[in-house]
């Protein structure tokens, strides 16, 4: 007989007894029903929920979604799947789904339907009129092209193909107010690994984290909120790891942990410090690691002071740190570090540190978190217990640790006791930041941000980089040292080959690649300042694709009456969200309201193929299985289409403002008598061509500064090469390490190291501190295991 899930429980008798006496006898004589899915199409997707980038099965007859499950293939997941991947068929196949485009005019009270050739062509004259009207070309004796008028919100649903063409169209359009939910979410992460370490990333990724000796989960509910994620940290446990929660509440994840650490809410700093301390007095680190690859043996500046919780050059009547010379390392004659490896010079950065966190004591500690005192020591017992070579931790973080105003500091702390531990680069170890969102790590990498271009490259700032020379000359780090790994020092490179990639043939050496014509930046324009400033009515439209910022920003009143300030507002999702019916809101009168107010109904994530990066960089790709329903789009149609007819307009009026940037633009992704752009051609533009040939380039070491390469974007780089889209790899052989790294699955940022900053795994020889789980190793010709970070044997850097 077939039954349901219904009959099912009622056989099995659900109650605790049932379950584990007599459920599973009650199962003789029932049998499957083998005609399920007889006939139907299966294709692979990425889960559109956590970061954690589990594989799905999907399987459709007659154009209809019948099935979704895990896929048993995949290397994260497999087969297996949390709540939210297993609800997936609810999402896709709802009856509350848009099917068709919104309209509400200005003072309506309700919707009506329209076309989607009547929206665009209303949309695009919105945008040229509001351009037009508010595009500031010159500040001064300085270009800076940039359009006030109009703002735009991107959010973690789209592909990483979307993403590109939006932040693309953004930049070409002159939109300096360009944000992101991440910048509520996790932007503490980007400012504060950036600085550590040079990327903002999860520097590890998620099967590694079953390497650890031990897993402090700080700021996460990682059990709860990720849960695939968790049978890693399972395994690790398994093998002899130890999990310490550290949380204000006692969660589903303290509920497993080996030690609970509470602590007030915000008091994440002192708890961290204070196992700084433990290490630095009771000399818990691994010294050769830190004398090597991090800054403790430099030496400051003799005048550097910190009293009173301030660092020396504080401005008191300013508010701010306006002399930074003290905080300088001492240089040599050629400009390098001065450094004592001994590491008791009394202005060597350790010394410092020794100093700075000596007030974290295990007594204020306990004061400042309410965490007791026994427990806490037994956590710095065991979390520096790590020190040695052949034990690793790794910190697991989400929300929790970035959602403060000292969120950067937050992450700063972890950053600084892994290095002290030697845990960075290592297998089981690393700073791991659990993304909220299946593709919030590329949104970010493609740049829906105003401070960052695709890539992470700066945004040009009005007087600072006035030209291309001057763009280079101070975004581009240089360093002295022979022996340092900089992959920001080819800035230039990555920066020209992106402007080839936006302006095509009108970007060439004579005009500076174009560089003119991107819009720079005359003060800060993240999420609050655009919210702050389009409530105060500087803006006159806004673009939104993906995200819902009345829900997910901080001031959700305000944020609804900033709304009512627009003229206008395009919105792209799958459903009616609070931002598009804002003037539907309790307490809100339509009738006052102005804003006219464009929603399209957008594709989900099984409706649209392109790739999607998870938190632990892999950009995995994913397939269309069924057309969406009804007048659906995908997003990357909806750019594409609104750029086209933005570009129409500015074909037929010859006296248009500054129109260069749209008619000249490269803007190439739909075949020849095709309607739909075509993924593949975004992500071979995002990997990058030679211009003249249009050969895509085998990785970021191909690009140039002269104009020759077209990259949009040099992190993906390697990502579509001639060998094809590596990003749709399936391949399930390990490295040699066998580490579960599966580097033939999909692909990953940079040039498809799984282990950022490896090269810190080994000594100075090339010999792994942890012999028996090598990241790589230096075989005496070749480095063997995970891409090398950095070119060239132990003692050359290139």
């Amino acid at each position: 007989m077939w039954i349901n899930r219904r009959e099912f429980l009622k056989l099995s008798g659900i109650t605790t007894a049932g379950a584990f006496l007599g459920g599973i006898p009650l199962l003789n004589g029932c049998k499957s029903n083998p005609d399920k899915l007889k006939g139907a199409k299966e294709s692979t997707t990425i889960c559109p929920f956590c970061s954690v980038g589990c594989g799905l099965i999907v399987s459709s007859r007659d154009k209809k979604i019948i099935n979704i499950e895990g896929d048993p293939d995949h290397p994260i997941n497999r087969g297996a799947l949390c709540s939210k991947g297993n609800a997936l068929y609810q999402l896709t196949v709802n009856k509350k789904r848009l099917k068709k485009v919104q309209y509400r005019t200005p003072y309506s009270n309700k919707w009506k339907d329209i076309s989607w050739e009547e929206a665009l062509k209303m949309i695009a004259m919105r945008i040229k009129k509001t351009r037009d009207d508010t595009l500031v070309e010159k500040e001064g004796i300085y270009t800076v092209n940039r359009t006030n008028g109009i703002v735009g919100l991107g959010g973690a649903a789209l592909n990483n193909e979307e993403c590109y063409v939006w932040s693309k169209m953004a930049r070409i359009l002159g939109i300096s107010y360009l944000e992101h939910e991440a910048r509520n979410h996790h932007s503490a992460s980007i400012a504060s690994l950036s600085n550590t370490f040079g990327h903002g990333a999860m520097t590890n990724h998620w099967i590694d984290i079953q390497h650890a000796d031990v897993i402090m989960i700080i700021g996460s509910n990682a059990a709860e909120n990720h849960p695939i994620s968790f049978k890693y940290v399972t395994k690790a446990m398994e093998n002899g790891g130890k999990l310490i929660s550290v949380d204000p509440r006692f969660t589903r994840t303290s509920s497993l942990s080996h030690i609970f650490a509470p602590l007030r809410p915000g008091t994440d700093i002192t708890f961290i410090n204070g196992i700084i301390n433990y290490a630095l007095k009771n000399d818990m680190i691994q010294k050769e690691y830190v004398v090597e690859y991090t800054n403790a043996s430099f030496l400051v500046n003799p005048d550097f002071e910190f009293n009173d919780g301030l660092f020396s050059g504080y401005n008191t009547k300013k508010k701010e740190y306006t002399d930074k010379s003290s905080w300088k390392h001492q240089l040599n004659a050629k400009g390098i570090p001065i450094r004592d490896k001994t590491l008791k010079n009394s202005n060597c950065v350790y010394q410092l540190m020794k100093k700075h966190f000596s007030r974290y004591t295990p007594e204020e500690v306990s004061a400042v978190t309410g965490c007791p005192i026994n427990i806490f020591i037994k956590i710095a017992e065991l979390y520096t217990s790590t020190h040695k070579p052949d034990r690793v931790a790794t910190i697991m973080y989400s929300m929790g640790a970035t959602q403060h105003s000292v969120g950067t500091q937050n992450i700063r702390s972890y950053a600084i006791l892994q290095l002290l531990m030697g845990n960075i680069g290592l297998a089981g170890g690393g700073i791991n930041a659990l993304r909220g969102e299946s593709n919030m790590q590329g949104s970010t990498d493609h740049s829906i941000l105003w401070d960052t271009l695709p890539g992470y490259l700066d945004i040009p700032k009005t007087k600072k980089d006035h030209n291309l020379k001057a763009y280079n000359k101070n975004n581009t780090p240089k360093s002295n040292d022979p022996m340092s790994i900089n992959s920001w020092k080819f800035k230039p490179k990555y920066i020209v080959s992106l402007l080839k990639a936006f302006y095509g043939d009108a970007a060439s050496e004579e005009n500076d690649f174009c560089y003119d014509w991107l819009p720079k930046a005359s003060k800060l324009y993240p999420h609050i300042v655009l919210f702050e400033d389009m409530y105060a009515g500087m803006h006159k439209g806004a673009i939104i694709m993906g995200t819902n910022p009345v829900v997910g920003g901080p001031h959700s009143n305000k944020e609804t009456k900033a709304l009512e300030k627009l003229d206008w507002l395009v919105a792209a999702d799958n459903w009616e969200t609070e931002t598009a019916a804002f003037w539907k809101r309790p307490g809100a009168n339509p009738k006052t309201i102005k804003t006219e107010v464009f929603l399209l109904p957008a594709a989900s994530s099984i409706e649209k193929e392109g790739s999607i990066s998870n938190s632990g960089r892999w950009a995995q790709w994913r397939y269309k299985a069924v057309e969406p329903p009804g007048e659906v789009k995908d997003e990357l149609w909806i750019i594409d289409r609104i750029f086209k007819e933005v570009r129409k307009l500015y074909k037929k009026d010859k006296n248009a403002k500054f129109s260069d940037p749209i008619l000249k633009a490269y803007w190439n992704f739909t075949k020849e008598g095709e309607d739909h752009p075509d993924p593949h051609l975004v992500a071979k533009e995002i990997n990058g061509f030679e211009w003249g040939t249009k050969t895509l380039i085998k990785n970021l070491t191909k690009l140039k500064d002269d104009g020759s390469t077209a990259c949009g974007n040099w992190l993906y780089s390697g990502s579509y090469t001639e060998e094809g889209n590596l990003m749709a790899r399936r391949g399930m052989e390990d490295a040699p390490n066998e580490l579960g790294m599966y580097p033939q699955w999909s692909w990953c940022w940079p040039a498809n190291r799984r282990i950022i900053y490896n090269r810190a795994s080994v000594d100075r020889d090339g010999n792994p501190w942890n012999k028996d789980k090598p990241v790589v190793k230096w075989t005496g010709n070749n480095w063997e295991g995970d891409i090398i970070d950095g070119d060239g044997a132990p003692d050359i850097r290139n």
